[in-house]
């Protein structure tokens, strides 16, 4: 398997830099074809105005919307000049309500998606949105990126943060054009049940099913020593100087539909590394 179709969208050039840059990066490894949805937001919230505004107003905000996808993909046109990949830039604009649907359908077809990390300076609601539609609507696994980083576009040093859980294990199916390229793989067990099934041999079965497609992998049975598990594979990854982490998306909400869980949140605001997420 190989990533042939990536996707990346860009709502702020300046902090999207980084994720565009390691979309080209993994388009050209893949022999694969890039596509940059260029997007203005419309972040009229319902009820905003008062009952018996003028019409204008919100046609007006819509324009504005208009004229920042189409300044943001001449912005991304210039960037990508010259780069050795196939690529296509779409200028497009949603409302913040429709924001979700309408990007999982423009995303559904990918293989991977390119993202820069949802929350940090300059972001709101509409990063996060922009990376739940893709995980938990689409259904398509996500590469987020963290600001200013360069990642190579085969990583060398991956860890793999493994729990048992079908998202993590979708997760690592998903990452194996990246698993299979690297030099070393990690699997990460978290203070693992006493009870489980594989308490004898604790992530032994995957680190079987990755040695068979070539995968050079070992485990680490790490403690939790510290109060959440994002914060024991943020200092694993530092130790191990990994260069990208895999793990299962968690999504959990009596209230909404998706909406990216504590562990997973936790992990995208610590990460200095890029993070290969599955739901």
């Amino acid at each position: 398997m190989v990533y042939k179709s990536i996707v990346s969208v860009v709502t702020d050039l300046e902090i999207d830099r980084a994720a565009l840059d390691v979309a080209v990066a993994v388009a050209r490894r893949n022999g694969g074809h890039l596509d940059v949805i260029c997007l203005g937001i419309d972040r009229t919230q319902p009820g905003f105005y008062y009952a018996g505004a003028n019409a204008v107003i919100l046609q007006d905000n819509l324009a504005q919307a208009q004229e920042d996808a189409l300044r943001i993909e001449g912005e991304v046109k210039a960037r990508l000049e010259g780069a050795d990949v196939s690529w296509v830039t779409v200028a497009a604009t949603t409302q913040i309500t429709g924001l979700m649907p309408f990007l999982a359908h423009r995303t559904r077809f990918a293989d991977l998606v390119v993202l820069s990390k949802p929350y940090g300076k300059g972001r709101d609601h509409g990063n996060e949105a922009i990376t739940e539609s893709v995980l938990f609507e689409a259904k398509v696994p996500v590469l987020v990126v963290p600001d200013d980083h360069e990642m190579p576009s085969a990583p060398n040093k991956v860890v793999v943060g493994w729990n048992e859980s079908k998202e993590a294990l979708r997760a690592i199916r998903d990452a194996m054009p990246f698993l299979t390229g690297a030099g070393s793989v990690n699997i990460a067990v978290i203070d693992p049940p006493q009870h489980g099934p594989d308490r004898s041999d604790p992530g032994g079965a995957l680190s079987q099913m990755l040695a068979r497609h070539g995968v050079k992998v070992e485990v680490s049975v790490l403690a939790k020593t510290m109060p959440r598990v994002s914060d024991v594979l943020a200092r694993h990854i530092g130790d191990t100087g990994a260069d990208l982490l895999v793990m299962g998306a968690y999504g959990h909400s009596r209230f909404r539909e998706s909406i990216l869980g504590g562990a997973t949140r936790n992990a995208l605001e610590l990460s200095k590394v890029p993070i290969l997420m599955a739901h």
